[in-house]
């Protein structure tokens, strides 16, 4: 038996805000038991540049998180706790993998239900959510601009893809009715929101400079699983002083944890494959739905969802996609121009991502790189944590290439992104992924006369005519890319 089409409301999720909390989030606690919490973060920016940001750490009282009495009291203090943890692991001059029983009792007691990275909150409740310019961010590790900008532009692609969630469920249960013309105007409005985030996410570049975003944010957001190179070879031991205290390891932040995205590959059908590896054509989805879920990156993100988002996901799953509809309706032109324009979409939102990450990261470790091989440089660079102190002000990267972890992490030849995957092949071949799944003839024409490549050594990504590469051949990382014991996976930071 087929399951129904999910609800919204039976997973915490709204048509209007989507994944993203419907109410704005809290500003502070204001239950004075808090107020410990409350100045340290007021003051992370000051005390994370001035060294001492472990010291008031280890300062702090043991909070209960039982004097929390609502969903949103909880949210902000978990969102507090994180950014306390990364400020103590990464905010001093070498890694540190031991969190005080101040930050690891009420982390871990929060964790348990709750999954929420760092939110925004409205300036006018009167403007729409899905504009930067009407957020902002409520805490940050570095104080600059650059690192809000960096999660309002992120908060905002959420808020302004909310409403494609209602709207392709209803394309669903219209697949389901064969009203074939509600499919097509569901594809059509679908398209085109995609073709909006895209745009959204380009305004990336307005206000996040890259060389604050490499040497100095990047750094705060790495995780602690298999970062044995930047100093915490078991991950990080959360002292609760409990016989059953261990060492821990998570990955640090990941596009891949949005469920937005991934609620658009499992509508539309689009599969994403472990390295090296391609669909056995052999093998078929039960009535069109998504595969059994297999030990690979993606599932592994779903765990950093909020509970209810990750079931949400795995019901959808379970649903016949929109693909297989469209499969079944070749002769129908409209309809397959309609789904493959949302494929191109999503290729192009893609392809944005992937020169957002060259500008940000790979081009940033390449000037490090070249730097670190200059031993005068060098001599001005001493190398130390991941998050080593720098000019965020300035308008060029630090000399000799930064510290710690982004200098050690350049020096190598493959940079590795999110959750260890080989970085730009990891990219390139979510975008490979995404087209591959096109039906009928023809893709649309933003895409049929244009193929990427991967970036040169410069970080610079190149454009050739289909026919100019007609043997090429996707890399072998993949958006699921193997969680293996052996791997070199940790977070956004990691080698």
């Amino acid at each position: 038996m087929i399951p129904s089409i999910p609800k919204l409301e039976d997973y915490g999720l709204s048509a209007n805000y989507g994944f993203l909390p419907e109410h704005p989030p809290l500003t502070r606690l204001e239950n004075p038991y808090y107020a410990p919490w409350e100045t340290l973060l007021k003051n992370l920016g000051t005390l994370i540049r001035a060294q001492k940001v472990r010291e008031s750490v280890n300062a702090l009282p043991v909070l209960t998180p039982d004097k929390l009495v609502s969903e949103a009291e909880r949210r902000r203090a978990y969102m507090m706790l994180g950014f306390m943890t990364h400020a103590y692991v990464w905010g001093g001059v070498n890694a540190c993998e031991r969190l005080p029983p101040a930050v690891s009792i009420p982390f871990l007691r929060l964790s348990e239900t709750l999954g929420i990275p760092p939110v925004a909150t409205l300036r006018d409740l009167n403007k729409p959510a899905d504009d930067p310019e009407n957020l902002e961010s409520l805490l940050t590790f570095t104080g600059t601009e650059d690192e809000a900008w960096f999660y309002l532009i992120s908060v905002a692609i959420e808020a302004r893809g909310a409403p494609t969630i209602p709207l392709m469920l209803e394309a669903m249960r219209a697949a389901r009715d064969d009203d074939t013309q509600t499919v097509k105007d569901c594809l059509n409005i679908f398209s085109s929101r995609i073709e909006d985030l895209t745009l959204l996410l380009k305004r990336m570049y307005e206000k996040c400079r890259p060389h604050v975003f490499y040497f100095g944010i990047r750094p705060f957001l790495a995780g602690s699983k298999r970062m044995a190179e930047a100093g915490l070879p078991n991950g990080v031991f959360y002292d609760t002083g409990s016989d059953d205290d261990c060492y821990r390891e998570y990955s640090g932040g990941s596009n891949a944890q949005s469920s937005l995205i991934q609620a658009f590959d499992i509508i539309l059908g689009v599969e994403h494959y472990p390295t090296g590896q391609k669909k056995d054509p052999a093998i078929s989805s039960l009535e069109g739905t998504a595969p059994p879920p297999k030990h690979n990156f993606i599932q592994e993100m779903r765990k950093y969802m909020p509970g209810p988002h990750r079931q949400f996901l795995e019901h959808l799953c379970l649903i016949p996609n929109i693909h297989s509809y469209t499969e079944s309706r070749l002769d129908d032109i409209e309809m397959c121009t309609a789904y493959n324009k949302c494929l191109g979409a999503l290729e192009q939102l893609r392809a944005a991502h992937k020169a957002i990450v060259a500008r940000y990261i790979i081009v940033p470790a390449s000037q490090a790189k070249q730097a670190t091989l200059d031993p005068e440089a060098s001599k001005t660079a001493p190398i130390r944590n991941i998050a080593g102190s720098m000019a965020l002000e300035s308008e060029s990267p630090p000399a000799g290439g930064g510290h710690g972890l982004a200098s050690n992490e350049a020096a190598k030849n493959g940079l590795k992104g999110t959750g260890g995957t080989q970085l730009m092949p990891f990219l390139e071949q979510s975008r490979v992924e995404t087209l591959a799944v096109a039906v009928g003839d023809r893709m649309p024409t933003k895409t049929e006369s244009i193929k990427r490549h991967p970036p040169n050594c410069n970080g610079f990504v190149r454009t050739c005519k289909v026919n100019e590469f007609e043997d090429y051949t996707p890399p072998a990382a993949g958006m699921a890319g193997s969680w293996e014991d052996g791997s070199e996976i940790g977070g956004l930071c990691s080698y």
